[in-house]
């Protein structure tokens, strides 16, 4: 059995799923300790795989970021995992020193692989149309929308074991700043051509400007040209 759970600033949603047969499947093939997110390759997959989701938007986006693993999102992470409490941190333990952050969860009797688990959370573009939001009762999307959040560019995830738990593993994903804005979130992101908002900053549809963080908008050629900034953040909408 999983538990998909999501939540922010403005929601709260549950999803529960019986997958018993991938669950048995993927046991068999994957290793609670080579999950750990300490593990660069492990970092790698994670961020490839939010970034390849975000990358294929339908419809496309024009002011998407490109996510980054972040080492302070991370271990307050891991932090709220290895409580094992199998639910949601609030908002105030979500904060990091740049930004208040999402939250995505994922519980599951057996090891899976990160990919397989942030797909979950894309899945629910099934239950979700650009501009109207959720299309059936009672869908659940915040998985979804938080993934895809535009401004959303720092990710940090972990992983815990509770063997106590019928549910025995606890994914834990923060997304920085949060997403799933209450007035915003049938649009979680401009509609438009890849990196239209930032084409001289662009990084295969997604964009990005490292300029930004080094040295901050406060120079106009950087405010003016770096509209992709992860440090200016009123730039990219």
């Amino acid at each position: 059995m999983i538990l998909l759970v999501n939540c922010n600033s403005v929601t709260l949603i549950f999803n529960v799923a019986t997958l018993l047969t991938s669950c048995f499947f993927l046991k068999a093939n994957v290793s609670f300790f080579s999950l750990l997110t300490h593990h660069p390759s492990v970092q790698m997959e994670i961020i490839n795989k939010h970034n390849d989701l975000r990358r294929m938007t339908n419809p496309r986006a024009s002011n998407m970021l490109k996510m980054n693993w972040n080492a302070e999102v991370a271990k307050n992470a891991e932090k709220w995992a290895n409580r094992c409490t199998l639910s949601h941190s609030s908002r105030s333990q979500r904060k990091v020193s740049f930004a208040n952050c999402g939250e995505n969860l994922f519980m599951s009797s057996a090891p899976l692989p990160w990919s397989h688990i942030i797909q979950v959370f894309y899945d629910e573009v099934k239950n979700f149309k650009y501009g109207v939001g959720d299309i059936r009762s009672n869908s659940k999307t915040g998985h979804y929308t938080q993934l895809v959040w535009a401004t959303s560019h720092e990710i940090g995830c972990a992983l815990a074991h509770c063997p106590h738990k019928h549910l025995s593993y606890f994914y834990v994903c923060h997304y920085c700043p949060e997403g799933n804005n209450i007035n915003t979130k049938k649009t979680p992101y401009k509609k438009g051509k890849p990196c239209g908002d930032c084409p001289n900053h662009c990084d295969n549809g997604l964009c990005m400007c490292d300029l930004g963080k080094e040295f901050g908008c406060d120079i106009n050629i950087i405010k003016e040209n770096c509209k992709a900034t992860c440090r200016c953040s009123s730039e990219i909408k």
